[in-house]
């Protein structure tokens, strides 16, 4: 029913920045959270930030506060994760993630995930 697609990844030098982005399609993309989780090799996929339909809400993990920024664009399908100030810790598989529901905080509210993009940050 919705498609995710991630694009954008790849590897920064430490304190670099990178922009992920998620285009989706199928169903009414507005009315989608969307969210990015990253999952580290060894470790449980967590939430990274989420923002609601008409872009009023957003969340973020504590850990990216102050460094990435999610928005969206409804008209283009799209949603995006700017990553400043990059941290070897930040390194993993980012996710693209919708929800039909309420905010995204957990896995457990997703209804559709993309395949996603590799973020690799270099010492």
């Amino acid at each position: 029913q919705v498609q995710l697609v991630e694009s954008g990844g790849g590897l920064v030098q430490a304190g670099g920045s990178l922009s992920i982005s998620c285009s989706a399609s199928g169903g009414t993309f507005s009315t989608y959270r969307m969210g990015w989780f990253r999952q580290a090799p060894g470790k449980e996929r967590e939430v990274v930030a989420s923002i609601n339909g008409n872009s009023i809400l957003r969340y973020y993990t504590d850990s990216v506060k102050g460094r990435f920024t999610i928005s969206r664009d409804n008209a283009k399908n799209t949603v995006f994760l700017q990553m400043n100030s990059l941290k070897p810790e930040d390194t993993a598989v980012y996710y693209c993630a919708a929800s039909k529901g309420g905010m995204i905080r957990t896995v457990a509210t997703v209804d559709y995930w993309g395949q996603g993009t590799q973020v690799t940050v270099s010492s």
